[in-house]
């Protein structure tokens, strides 16, 4: 069984496609393979900037031959029908077997397709994976019509067993498949003939390349550790440039250099970034002060002089990038200094969108929400408020000019610089966070209200005009900031309702909107927006009709009143359908956010119908309730207990939801001991008034696993009831007490989670 060998060497590849890139190449030639008959014990995937690698073992020689077999239309059918079968089979009509069946004789194929050869299977598979590759990006050159990431230059492509090595014939766009390739390309530039794999890899790193990727990451990081250690210093973390290095050089070279003593005053983030951005380097920080010292480069070969020159031309155009950022981080603490003014009004001009307003427009009310927030999760209200103000005014800053991914991180530094308390500059570091699932969540109060402010404005401003994901298409992020306000709510075990939040919001969001209509009538509204936006007074009107929450009160009131039309009556009306149109979007932003939790809790490993059975519970809003609910609702369903109500639940629920849609009445009210005919009727009567003393208070409390244990206690007298009791007895006045004690059983128990939604 021969092995298979490919490469595909081209120009240098993007670091970023080359890990996609590797698992293409394996699975559509693999799949390929085996679709055409061909089976492999293993396979493997490699690459560096310059090549593509597949190494395949036991390979079969051959496929099977195969026979298939394709029933036909009846030997009496229309001659068309039978034509088209045939061409379909591409065989003639006494090719052709008559069989009889039930029905009449029917015409049957077989069509026997023989075995075919490893390397004419290889080649024509190759073939069709070169030409469909699924680069991100790709490009033609020359003359020829082949597109690729880079311009391909030669494909190497051998079978290989212990009689020797075969080259595949294939010739893809003028390359002809052989079986050489090239080293490094400039240790060792020329190329060489391999005859496996083996062959193929011990040959390469003589001539300066390391296949395997991992190989390369783990030489650069335990490389540029040990460089490190020897002089005191510590390598940062950066496992996503450690992968992105690792795909630029086929022969790392680890050089460890020192930052310039007139830039460790920055910022360690600021260094951090702009070395990784622009240059590619690890930063190196001394321990004991934790500033950032040094830097670790990556040279693609290895040099006389031992990397002193590129340290040199290195650490030249760092020191100009490092120059910069030391302009941009003077300039900004002076602006600092003097309170930001400049950056507050320059926020104005910035349009966060259109139908949202400005970003000033935005930070308003954000400040107002987290100063409504503040008393929910134990922050200072003035604080909160102040810390919502300053938080996003680094967006205007130049160092977030050039590096917006410091947003948040820089204005930590220039409220500190402004003379701010810590806990206002480390909100405006913290307020975007979390900003994905392995994000840390904020723990200071302030900082937890102004996220959730700034989180819960987007929400509810998006929600209010209709921009809500939809599908796969969330543009907005509303989905992550949904889960940023869950894991902030219960990773704090904050408690708050969010009706009444949501209600605020867009509320707060509307009377700033029709606060800005006040200065004219709608008609001079129009056009000014008209004129603003360069387009027609019919397109300005249309985007104000869409957009309607901006239109009721102004209709209601201030351009009614100009045309003389006012009447008290006229704007109650339209008063009446902005809370209705306000009240909805609460509802349904609530249910999207029910959806989420529904995610992140599965995720937690809660069963959805036990969320589900929570959800139905009044208080839903309250997150961290819910979640409270849920899995204590989840730890009794894994016991014995928890099973057995269940089924003894649901079996007093079937029976007396049949009886009251049978009967066309409710059984809720008069269940009385004196009616009870045997002792397990008494029992249930006695365990049920034992049942409410207990859950009453404990759920008054919040104490769900005492409600639950409580509600364990039921259980066997449930189950002694339906054992010795017939519920529809022929005694109406005994068959309606038991029945309305079916009620008291699922009225106690809907008290705690609604188990008609539990599975079971």
């Amino acid at each position: 069984m021969p092995d298979l060998l490919i490469e595909l060497f081209s120009e240098e590849i993007p670091a970023r496609m080359q890990g996609r890139a590797r698992e293409d190449l394996k699975k559509l030639v693999t799949d390929g393979l085996v679709e055409a008959g061909l089976t492999y014990d293993s396979a493997g995937a490699f690459s560096t900037p310059r090549r593509l690698v597949l190494s395949l073992t036991g390979l079969t020689a051959e496929s099977r031959p195969v026979r298939e077999e394709r029933k036909g239309p009846k030997t009496d059918a229309p001659a068309a029908a039978i034509d088209g079968f045939l061409r379909a089979t591409g065989l003639t009509l006494d090719q052709l077997e008559a069989r009889d069946e039930k029905k009449g004789q029917t015409y049957y194929a077989v069509v026997e397709k023989p075995g075919r050869k490893a390397a004419e299977i290889v080649a024509e598979v190759l073939d069709r994976t070169i030409r469909s590759f699924p680069w991100p990006k790709s490009m033609r050159w020359g003359t020829g019509s082949l597109r690729w990431v880079r311009p391909l230059h030669s494909i190497l492509c051998l079978l290989s067993d212990e009689g020797g090595a075969e080259v595949v014939p294939l010739t893809v766009d003028g390359i002809v498949a052989g079986n050489s390739t090239g080293g490094h390309r400039f240790m060792a530039p020329a190329r060489f003939s391999v005859t496996g794999f083996d062959d193929y890899a011990a040959k390469l790193r003589r001539a300066f390349v390391m296949l395997d990727s991992a190989e390369r990451e783990a030489h650069i990081w335990n490389d540029a550790q040990n460089q490190a250690f020897a002089r005191g210093l510590e390598v940062v973390p950066d496992a996503g440039l450690l992968t992105e290095v690792a795909g630029l050089v086929e022969w790392p070279v680890v050089l460890l250099g020192a930052i310039g003593e007139a830039f460790l005053g920055l910022p360690p983030e600021v260094l951090q970034t702009s070395m990784r951005e622009h240059q590619k380097f690890f930063s190196v920080k001394n321990p004991k002060t934790g500033r950032i010292e040094g830097f670790v480069t990556v040279a693609n070969r290895e040099t006389a002089d031992h990397g002193a020159t590129i340290l040199k031309g290195n650490l030249k155009v760092l020191s100009a990038r490092l120059s910069d950022a030391k302009f941009f981080w003077e300039n900004d603490l002076r602006e600092a200094k003097t309170g930001m003014a400049a950056w507050e009004d320059g926020l104005k001009a910035v349009t966060f969108h259109n139908k949202l307003g400005s970003q000033s427009d935005r930070i308003a009310r954000i400040a107002a929400l987290a100063r409504d927030i503040a008393p929910l999760v134990g922050a200072e209200a003035d604080q909160a408020e102040r810390a919502a103000k300053l938080a996003k005014l680094d967006l205007r800053s130049a160092m977030v000019g050039e590096f917006p991914e410091l947003q948040g991180t820089m204005g930590r530094y220039y409220a500190l610089e402004a003379g701010e308390p810590e806990a206002i500059a480390n909100a405006a570091r913290d307020h975007y966070s979390p900003l994905g699932p392995s994000d840390a969540v904020p723990s200071d109060p302030v900082s937890v209200a102004v996220a959730l402010a700034d989180k819960i404005d987007t929400l509810t401003g998006f929600w209010a005009i209709d921009e809500k994901p939809t599908g796969s298409k969330d543009p907005f992020a509303l989905r992550r900031a949904a889960l940023g306000v869950i894991r902030l709510v219960l990773g704090n075990g904050v408690r708050v309702g969010f009706e009444s939040v949501f209600a605020k919001a867009i509320l707060d969001l509307l009377d700033r909107a029709f606060d800005k209509l006040a200065s004219g009538t709608q008609e001079e509204w129009i056009a000014r927006w008209s004129n603003r936006e360069g387009g027609s007074i019919e397109h300005a009107a249309a985007m104000l009709r869409n957009f309607k929450k901006f239109l009721v009160v102004d209709l209601a009131s201030r351009s009614l009143e100009a045309q003389g039309k006012f009447d008290e009556a006229s704007a109650l009306k339209e008063t009446h359908k902005i809370n209705f149109e306000a009240e909805r979007d609460e509802v349904s932003l609530l249910s999207f956010f029910h959806d989420r939790l529904k995610v992140f809790l599965r995720d937690q490993g809660i069963r959805h119908d036990v969320i589900d059975a929570c959800l139905a519970m009044p208080g839903n809003d309250d997150l961290t309730l819910l979640v409270k609910r849920a899995e204590a609702l989840q730890t009794f369903l894994k016991t014995e207990d928890g099973t057995n109500l269940l089924q003894g639940f649901k079996r007093a629920n079937n029976i007396l939801t049949q009886a009251e849609a049978r009967d066309g009445v409710e059984y809720s009210f008069g269940a009385d001991p004196k009616f009870a005919e045997t002792d397990a009727e008494r029992a249930l009567f006695s365990a049920l008034d034992a049942g409410e003393a207990a859950i009453k208070p404990a759920m008054a409390q919040e104490d769900f696993a005492a409600a639950m244990a409580a509600m364990a206690q039921l259980r066997a007298p449930i189950d002694a009831f339906f054992t010795a009791v017939q519920v529809n007895s022929d005694n109406q006045i005994v068959r309606r007490n038991r029945l309305n004690l079916l009620h008291r059983i699922r009225t106690l128990v809907a008290q705690v989670a609604d188990l008609t939604k539990v599975e079971g």
